[in-house]
């Protein structure tokens, strides 16, 4: 009979197994406790900095299941969206219509699920005509910018009263201000989620998330995708249904992007056109490139990063640095920075250990010593 020791051991071992694998950074056990240091961190920032800034951070981390979106479905499926924001907008406008609709936390929390699935689902519709129809490469981010401000203009136009959909008015430009505070459950098991629980509602989805993914790259279904993005007509020809995984990729990062856009419109009561504009659209964009595409980390960590330094910034200068930076991470670090980092510890690491350094180990992830 095994020790329960072993036991805890052999399952640590086998979700580590599924956590790990080529496609993601981060593997030894200094990794593990150092995302283990970040979130302990994260935990304690709002007893620390108080319900205000926790709040403000909310925001910074709710926008990078955004971004993930975009690290799935360009970064490990190949395929450049210019329209997760609107995925991000249409949930965010669907929750606002059915919450404003049905104000009770029953209906506050199906309108959650709802407005989550209206974001994959108007993604499955888009991908389907796209790739089925034959939409490849550069075509198929045109395609995807077009509908972003398609909706952006639509939408700007909604301010008189028959765009009201029930009690929903959804106000034009001036946009929804009166979607209700986020809340989940049925009667008196309801939660109602204030400035610090959001906080650790969205803190808690960003890290189930990760982990989640983590797993599906690093699966047999993950390695089908990096095989889509590297040679589609290759992975074609080894029997795989190309098309199939490329919509099922875009339809799940529309239902995240949904999820983004939930968490965005409960967070401020408040959605409007400007989630679908030109601005908005390549954001994912700049953070994905300047993270590293290939790399989830990249993304949740170029996310916060580059929007916490924006929120310190005024418009224009926002702007101005970002597009800066996105063009030196180009530049210098095509790649990403987080894939650069990781390079440049893995080195440091060889080295330290008296070994030679080829680029072929530098890209490798770093097992347990």
């Amino acid at each position: 009979m095994a020790a329960p020791t072993d036991t805890r051991k052999t399952a640590l071992a086998r979700l580590r197994h599924r956590l790990e694998g080529p496609n993601t950074i981060g593997s030894s056990r200094a990794f593990w406790i150092g995302v283990a240091v970040v979130v302990g961190a994260l935990v304690a920032y709002p007893p620390l900095f108080g319900s205000y800034q926790a709040s403000r951070f909310a925001l910074f981390m709710l926008y990078a299941f955004l971004g993930l979106s975009l690290a799935v479905v360009w970064g490990y499926t190949g395929v450049l969206s210019f329209g997760q924001v609107a995925f991000f907008g249409i949930a965010g406008y669907t929750f606002g219509v059915v919450s404003v609709n049905f104000a009770t936390p029953a209906g506050i929390t199906a309108a959650f699920l709802i407005a989550v699935v209206a974001g994959g689902l108007a993604a499955l519709v888009l991908g389907y005509f796209m790739f089925y129809g034959g939409v490849r490469d550069v075509y198929v981010t045109i395609i995807t910018l077009v509908a972003t401000l398609v909706l952006h203009t639509f939408m700007a136009q909604t301010a008189g009263a028959e765009w009201t959909i029930g009690e929903a008015a959804l106000g034009g430009f001036n946009g929804m201000p009166t979607i209700p505070t986020l809340a989940l459950g049925v009667g008196p098991a309801a939660f109602t989620f204030g400035d610090v629980t959001f906080y650790y509602l969205v803190l808690g989805l960003l890290v189930v998330t990760y982990l989640g993914l983590r797993a599906l790259v690093n699966s047999d279904y993950g390695l089908v995708m990096v095989a889509v993005r590297e040679d589609e007509d290759r992975t074609q020809m080894f029997g795989y249904d190309v098309k199939r995984v490329k919509l099922a990729v875009f339809a799940f990062g529309g239902a995240l992007a949904g999820l983004s856009g939930v968490l965005y419109a409960s967070w401020g009561n408040y959605v409007s056109p400007d989630v679908f504009s030109l601005a908005s659209a390549s954001l994912p964009v700049v953070w994905v490139s300047v993270g590293g595409r290939k790399t989830l980390l990249g993304a949740i960590v170029a996310t916060i990063g580059v929007q916490y330094v924006s929120n310190f910034l005024s418009g224009e200068l926002a702007f101005v640095i970002v597009g800066t930076l996105l063009v030196v991470v180009i530049l210098f670090m095509p790649e990403g920075a987080i894939p650069r980092v990781h390079r440049a510890y893995v080195r440091y690491r060889r080295d330290a250990d008296g070994t030679t350094v080829t680029d072929t180990d530098a890209s490798a992830e770093v097992a347990d010593q």
